[in-house]
């Protein structure tokens, strides 16, 4: 029997043999359901359930297909689009890539909000699939509520903002359509190599439209991720240069930890001698205390990783996609000798900074690479400089966790008491914005797996609150901290009022600075004078935000959503507010008023901004021939 024709239902009555009767919704959530993903062994049922919010492009479509019956997958109610999309990509990520979320949304404004998530979702490599609502297929009622019109292209609708954000993007304009859109959602969705945010648009007619689909489409599914060895060639190669350096070092980067590697990255430094640095995304792969672990590499690293790095010949990107953070802009490698070697799944990522590639699974290429280099007895020269730059980093990593300010509370005073002595040692702890992900990458002491949780390719401002609660869905049996600036909190905190309804205890701890403390540093440190970054309100004097500061009461925002609140200005303070907050039964609001210019600052790195070259200010100037003269050192590819 034939499909119906789009616009049209289709007759009652019973499928063909070997066939059901659906909506293309129905058959999408059945698809959805029957989805695993096998590992070593292991399967892992895929998708989980579908977050969003309903609207009249996705409620009496794919909201009747959730409502209804033949399916398991559970729905989230979200409070702002890009919230719930937040919170796949942390549930996601916190999984490993193993399991994921689907998010649904109406069409227009509530599909474009999603579209910020879809980009940090693509930019860090994590799989989440996007159901946004679309126009209607046959065009007969346009222009429908929330369409927007292009009269030069009136195929165009607000979903194809998402196509620069998708690693896969489809419009499903008829209920067959659906078949090969779900396929190749899932190659995509499942692959190592390609994985990434994908996107199902979903005209509201065809939602509803009938079609017999085949049980073999709705059967269960296995997607077998598999673990890529590097080929005989590319081991050779890899060894010849390793065998040629005297002093390499190594990356830690997220692929280690996505591909469960992080023993074999520390057994394979470990026999070799190599020291290694951690990126944002592979910090806690390997606990903090491993006398080869250097810690955070890169602009915002620590003194350690960068002044092994300045000196090294020879650069082991293991699992990284080598962004300008972890480089120093090109030019923290300061050897002219330096060489890159990749090892990378991806081989868009393999082949930056033009390096030698293997492209391969991160244990297998380790394994391969361990085999190699037993074969021909090699042992790196760094000699004692390891243990000298861990000693001196390690002493100011002491002073920076005790040292008291005398205008206030410091945060990097508070980040020392929530690792040393207040959180649990396998808490998993959030951020993506500000001056925290700095913080954090230089002086977290990550001992558990799993534990550190930053979302730093994106820099996602309002990503904490919403993953923090992805995450606790992902491992509900830890606790789960978001680490917030008051900027970041400002801007997106509805998936608090999501954590309450569901009953999931997160944890929120908000650094109240006054305003984009992080931004603020930038902007001094290129002459431009303080604008446009405290929280202040305007001089009617000068016309400008200079006047008085703003003071907010985070705790008794977050007590209004339900939680528990606790204000906190001393230490004194701090230890019983994250003392009750663990032994109660509901989420957390701390808010922990830090003074301004207390984080962490620069060790040993630089990084590349675009300051004006021309200014009324020679200080601006000033700083523009200065980074006109680290180009010239920098790498230039």
């Amino acid at each position: 029997m034939s499909a119906a024709k789009p616009g049209m239902a289709m007759t009652a009555g019973s499928a063909p043999a070997g066939t059901v009767r659906l909506t293309t919704a129905q058959a999408l959530l059945r698809f959805l359901d029957s989805q695993y993903v096998e590992l070593d062994g292991v399967e892992n049922k895929f998708v989980q359930g579908v977050a969003g919010i309903f609207g009249h492009g996705n409620v009496v479509g794919l909201g009747e297909a959730l409502a209804g019956g033949g399916h398991g997958l559970v729905y989230f109610q979200g409070h702002n689009e890009q919230g719930a999309a937040h919170m796949a990509v942390g549930f996601a990520k916190q999984a490993n890539r193993r399991r994921i979320f689907a998010v649904t949304s109406s069409i227009g404004p509530g599909a474009l909000n999603m579209v910020t998530a879809a980009g940090a979702a693509l930019v860090n490599r994590i799989p989440v699939l996007f159901l946004p609502g679309d126009v209607f297929a046959c065009r007969q009622p346009d222009p429908v509520l929330q369409q927007v019109e292009h009269w030069d292209d009136y195929t165009a609708t607000a979903n194809d903002a998402f196509r620069a954000v998708s690693r896969y993007w489809d419009r499903v304009n008829r209920p067959e359509q659906l078949m090969s859109a779900c396929i190749n959602a899932m190659r995509v969705l499942t692959d190592p190599a390609e994985t990434g945010p994908v996107t199902l648009a979903l005209p509201q007619d065809v939602q509803g439209e009938v079609y017999d689909y085949p049980e073999e489409f709705l059967a269960r599914r296995v997607h077998h991720i598999p673990r890529r060895p590097p080929t005989k060639g590319e081991v050779e190669r890899a060894v010849a240069m390793i065998k040629a350096s005297r002093r390499p070092i190594a990356i830690c980067g997220g692929g280690v930890r996505y591909s469960e590697a992080g023993k074999a990255f520390a057994a394979f430094c470990a026999s070799f001698g190599i020291p290694f640095g951690e990126t944002q995304a592979g910090k806690g792969a390997v606990p903090w205390d491993d006398p080869w672990n250097l810690g955070g590499i890169g602009v915002t690293g620590g003194l350690a990783a960068n002044r092994i790095a300045r000196d090294a010949d020879l650069v082991i990107a293991v699992g990284t996609r080598l962004g300008d953070f972890t480089t120093g802009s090109h030019a923290l490698f300061r050897n002219p000798k330096a060489a890159v070697l990749s090892v990378n799944v991806n081989s868009f990522d393999a082949s930056k900074m033009n390096g030698l590639s293997m492209i391969a699974d991160a244990k297998e290429g380790l394994d391969a690479l361990s085999a190699g280099l037993k074969a021909v007895d090699w042992k790196g020269g760094h000699g004692d400089d390891v243990k000298n730059a861990l000693a001196e980093w390690r002493k100011e990593w002491d002073r920076l966790y005790s040292e008291s300010d005398p205008a206030g509370l410091s945060q990097v005073r508070v980040l020392g008491e929530l690792n040393e002595s207040l959180l649990p040692r396998n808490a998993i702890v959030v951020g993506a914005s500000g001056s925290i992900p700095g913080d954090l990458q230089r002086v977290w002491r990550t001992r558990a797996d799993g534990s550190y949780h930053m979302e730093y390719g994106f820099s996602c401002m309002g990503y904490e609150i919403a993953a923090a609660l992805g995450a606790k869905m992902a491992a509900p049996e830890r606790e789960v901290v978001a680490l917030v600036g008051d900027g970041s909190y400002v801007m997106l905190h509805s998936e608090l009022l999501t954590a309450i309804q569901e009953d999931i205890r997160i944890h929120v701890v908000v650094f109240d600075n006054a305003g984009y403390q992080c931004i603020d540093n930038l902007q001094q440190s290129q002459g431009i004078v303080t604008f446009g970054n405290d929280l202040r309100k305007r001089d009617p004097s000068t016309g400008r935000l200079t006047g008085s500061l703003i003071t907010v009461d985070f705790a008794r925002n977050g007590e209004s959503y339900g939680a528990r609140g606790f204000s906190v200005r001393s230490l004194e303070e701090l230890r019983p507010a994250v003392k009750a907050a663990l032994a109660g039964s509901t989420a957390t609001v701390i808010d922990v008023k830090v003074t301004p210019k207390s984080m962490t600052h620069d060790y040993e790195s630089w990084w590349r901004v675009g300051t004006a070259q021309v200014s009324e200010n020679p200080k601006v100037e000033e700083a523009a021939r200065k980074i006109a003269r680290e180009v010239q050192t920098a790498r230039k590819f």
